[in-house]
């Protein structure tokens, strides 16, 4: 087989106000040329001279483009000669590129300021609230749809995702919920014991456990734990385009893989509220006993009595906004996710972050609504 020999790009100097070209200006034969180029000197005028150049690509027309800019931007009054037709067009082009690549950015990232990205950060938010309000919207006419056509509601996945977000999160709620029982109890142990308040640790474990604390910790497992599930899952469907397969198939994703979720976790998330209450209260009736020596029959009649039925169920309450907030916002940031696996990860982060925010946001408007409410 015969096989052509590269001849490499070379720069002959014959006088000092001429260049002569030759070999291959190609990504192959550019590499042997860089000492010539820091060597040239450039005179008031010059003739740069391309008859002996037998190929040329875009990589050695950009070097080229680089040499002929280089020398005017040193003074000289520079004239290309004997190029090819081909090589001249593909040099204009280059040259084109380049100008837009050298003028335009520089210039738009100049004017950039940090006004101006404040406003990008605003319009950006705002419109990802707007799609937030329509995706709720959207989420609300789907779950009527399925109340006016109860066919529609999709038992098997509702009762896989209580499973997985209520059944397989107990472990995990129950330690957390036990093990701040115990902090709240051990906390309040010293200052109750100067007053000789005792007995009044069951008031702290009772009311801190079963109207903040037991719901609000529940919430920021779950948005950790299924929130970003739910995120992960419809992002890699996304990604994957199996969403836009199931739209080709007339099956709506809303009824298919949002609803199921949300109505799974208005469930779940009480009844792991109730699992946190009963958790809590006994990590401080073991804390109780070992740093107050109050017994437990002591701390459940003091219990009973601290504790109404209505900050039993203000706890409870809270559970299924908690539920709607995480699982809608999950769903959301999964049906935002474009490209590729860097963007699930990234919506998934976002997912978690934003129904942790909004969570702590519902529970202090439930807070000041309560103290108005005189609850």
């Amino acid at each position: 087989m015969n096989t052509i020999a590269l001849i490499p790009a070379a720069i002959d100097q014959p006088t000092p106000e001429e260049l002569a070209l030759s070999g291959s200006w190609t990504a192959r034969g550019i590499g042997t040329i860089g000492a010539q180029l820091d060597a040239l000197s450039a005179p008031a005028s010059m003739v740069v001279d391309g008859a002996r150049i037998e190929s040329l690509d875009t990589a050695g027309a950009w070097v080229l483009q680089k040499l002929l800019r280089r020398l005017r931007g040193e003074g000289s009054r520079v004239e290309m000669r004997e190029l090819r037709p081909e090589f001249a067009r593909l040099l204009d082009v280059v040259e084109q590129q380049a100008a837009d690549q050298t003028d335009t950015p520089p210039l738009a990232s100049a004017s950039r300021s940090g006004l101006e990205g404040l406003g990008r950060n605003a319009a950006a938010a705002y419109e990802q609230s707007m799609a937030l309000l329509s995706f709720v919207g959207e989420c609300a006419l789907a779950f009527a749809g399925c109340i006016a056509h109860p066919a529609r509601f999709r038992g098997r996945p509702i009762l896989f995702n209580i499973r997985s977000a209520g059944l397989d999160a107990l472990p995990i709620v129950g330690l957390l919920s036990f093990l701040l029982g115990i902090v709240v109890a051990y906390q309040g142990a010293d200052q109750l014991r100067h007053y000789g308040a005792n007995i009044f640790v069951a008031d702290l474990v009772g009311l801190s456990m079963l109207r903040e604390f037991a719901p609000l910790i529940t919430a920021i497992i779950i948005a950790g734990r299924s929130g970003s599930a739910y995120a992960a899952q419809i992002g890699t469907m996304s990604v994957t385009e199996e969403i836009d397969a199931m739209r080709t198939l007339g099956i709506a994703p809303l009824d298919m893989l949002v609803l199921p979720k949300i109505i799974a976790l208005l469930i779940a998330l009480p009844l792991l509220t109730v699992f946190a209450d009963v958790l809590g209260v006994l990590g401080g009736m073991i804390m109780a006993r070992a740093q107050l020596a109050v017994g437990f029959g002591e701390f459940l009649d003091r219990f009973v009595k601290a504790v109404s039925i209505t900050a039993y169920l203000i706890g409870i309450c809270k559970a299924p906004v908690f539920a709607a907030i995480i699982a809608v916002i999950g769903c959301f940031q999964g049906f935002r996710t474009k490209g590729g696996a860097d963007s699930v990860g990234r919506q998934t982060t976002r997912s978690v972050v934003q129904s942790t925010f909004l969570v702590i946001v519902a529970d202090a408007l439930f807070s000041v609504a309560f103290s108005a409410l005189d609850l």
